[in-house]
């Protein structure tokens, strides 16, 4: 898994000094796999999110509102930066100039307020519909029923969302050391993704690029 290799090592006085080898070589082998890295950077300082950005690193995650906010206006404006984490309706206002991905959209209620406000900025966002495929309670997202709702029954307002695109499905998974289990919810979310791919919603994912993140 990517979340085992670390990035840092520690010299004498240095806290934060990240490990460019370790970093080039996990680039590489993601490369081949043509898979995008996003560093997820909450909790971090811009210093450090600087340090990474400097050896290439564009694509930061950051699951607070207001953290990402103050670091988006003192970090390069061509970083693309990812809202990770459960994102209220009246917060979309703060991130929706510069969002470059919404990772977790498990309403219409939220894709219209991001459709509000992508309007208001001249710019279509980009979305994922999150959707719950751990057996645990604890996470958010939609299950198969309300996607499919969303899809078909909804079909008619999504059309009218131009200033949001739906570009895949991200799931994240239970929280626990069962592998297979992991898997199996994992091979539930690709299947949902390719059902849902194929729809024949302008809007939705049908003709854009797609995307699957899976997350644990």
């Amino acid at each position: 898994m990517i979340g085992t290799k670390s990035l840092h090592h520690r010299p004498p006085n240095h806290d934060h000094m990240i490990n460019k080898q370790a970093y080039e070589q996990l680039i590489a082998d993601l490369n081949s796999h043509r898979v995008t890295l996003v560093a997820v950077s909450k909790t971090k300082s811009v210093e450090e999110i600087k340090e990474l950005y400097d050896l290439g690193q564009k694509d930061f995650g950051e699951n607070y509102v207001q953290e990402l906010a103050e670091k988006q206006s003192q970090l390069p404006k061509d970083i693309r930066w990812h809202f990770i984490g459960h994102l209220q309706s009246n917060k979309v206002k703060q991130i929706a100039p510069f969002i470059h991905l919404v990772h977790a959209v498990d309403s219409l209620k939220l894709l219209q307020e991001i459709n509000r406000q992508g309007k208001k900025n001249d710019r279509v966002i980009d979305c994922l519909l999150q959707v719950h495929i751990a057996q645990e309670e604890t996470k958010f997202g939609l299950d198969e029923n309300e996607l499919k709702t969303l899809a078909s029954t909804n079909a008619n307002e999504l059309h009218q969302l131009q200033n949001v695109r739906i570009v895949g499905l991200m799931g994240m998974a239970s929280f626990t050391d069962d592998m297979e289990k992991v898997r199996i919810e994992f091979r539930y979310l690709k299947r949902l993704f390719e059902t849902y791919a194929k729809l024949p919603i302008d809007n939705s994912l049908h003709g854009h690029e797609q995307r699957l993140f899976c997350c644990d």
